[in-house]
């Protein structure tokens, strides 16, 4: 899987700012085939930085309604990777 493929965007929200600033973590939508090893070479290699450590998790499907039909949401992957202590993205801010 190339690199631009495992991260899609990332997540910006009042959450993620605050675990951004207190832990140094940044929080990523990824693919949902890519493992924590192919994330964490990912980050390294796009951004320049030492990645300390990364957890996953997977948002499920939530049935919605919009007036008479039902749909499903998508399921999403996300990734928090700590960073080195004196690293940073820049332009992350909220």
């Amino acid at each position: 899987m190339n690199i631009f493929d495992v991260i899609k965007r990332p997540v910006k929200s009042e959450k993620g700012e605050m675990i951004r600033r207190e832990n140094n973590e940044y929080v990523f939508e990824v693919d949902r085939r890519a493992n924590k090893i192919e994330i964490r070479q990912a980050v390294e290699k796009l951004f320049d930085v030492k990645v300390v450590s990364v957890n996953t998790l997977t948002v499920k499907s939530k049935n919605k309604r919009f007036r008479f039909s039902m749909y499903k949401t998508p399921i999403v992957k996300k990734a928090m990777v700590k960073l080195k202590d004196g690293d940073e993205i820049a332009g992350f801010e909220f």
